[in-house]
């Protein structure tokens, strides 16, 4: 796909990846609508990108918002639907791990509303996370929704046809998510890659470079791609 005067509308697209991919899309000539629960935090906007205030979870208003936009081209979802649970299952707060799928439900009321107005050769892409395949102690409700998102994208790839959809998956990456600042932040990150095959925490760029690989190749559908310092295989 040539993204250049193609419209997409990237959820989650003020901040960290999102705002990544929104960037890069805008720069490839796209016209770009970024949706957050919060968009006032992108300031600076490029000519071609416009923000929308709207909740993934909020079904009927991204069914209007959709109805209200019509056609398009490019579909990205990065938002992480709300808190996430942390921690051993078999001690974990049952209301927090069910919240953790608020993740899955943003994506599936996106792709479910808003694929009608995907023409034919548009596509779709998600971000799901390592946690998917290699779960770390802690991480239970993270893998489990990472790996419902994924399975989602399988499932649905043949009833789309002929338009696409493809995952993206990150690794460690730094991200404005993380509160910590200053050298407990450096530390932080470097002892969580320290097992990678790249050392390091990724970068939102990285990963929305990835995105754009999902966005540009045709060959590809019910694919996961990883982005993560060879996360999953170290």
């Amino acid at each position: 796909m040539n993204i250049n005067g193609k419209k997409a509308i990237v959820f989650g697209g003020t901040s960290g990846i999102g705002l990544s991919a929104t960037q890069m899309l805008s720069e490839k000539g796209a016209h770009v609508i970024a949706i957050s629960r919060n968009p006032e935090k992108l300031t600076q906007l490029p000519k071609n990108v416009t923000t929308k205030k709207i909740n993934v979870l909020d079904r009927d208003a991204v069914e209007k918002f959709f109805q209200d936009e019509g056609e398009f081209d490019i579909l990205v979802n990065a938002a992480t639907g709300g808190k996430r649970a942390v921690g051993p299952f078999l001690s974990m707060d049952l209301d927090g791990y069910k919240a953790s799928f608020d993740k899955l439900w943003g994506y599936t009321n996106v792709v479910r509303l808003g694929t009608k107005f995907l023409k034919d050769n548009g596509n779709i892409v998600l971000v799901s996370g390592t946690p998917a395949r290699k779960c770390r102690p802690g991480q239970i409700a993270i893998s489990s929704v990472g790996g419902a998102v994924e399975a989602f994208a399988r499932g649905i790839a043949p009833e789309i046809l002929p338009k696409r959809i493809n995952i993206v998956s990150p690794g460690i990456i730094d991200t404005p998510m993380s509160p910590l600042e200053g050298t407990a932040r450096e530390e932080y990150y470097k002892k969580a890659t320290s097992d990678n095959l790249i050392p390091r925490a990724g970068t939102p760029d990285e990963v929305a470079k990835g995105i754009i690989f999902a966005i540009e190749n045709e060959f590809i559908t019910g694919t996961t791609i990883d982005v993560d310092g060879g996360c999953i295989i170290s």
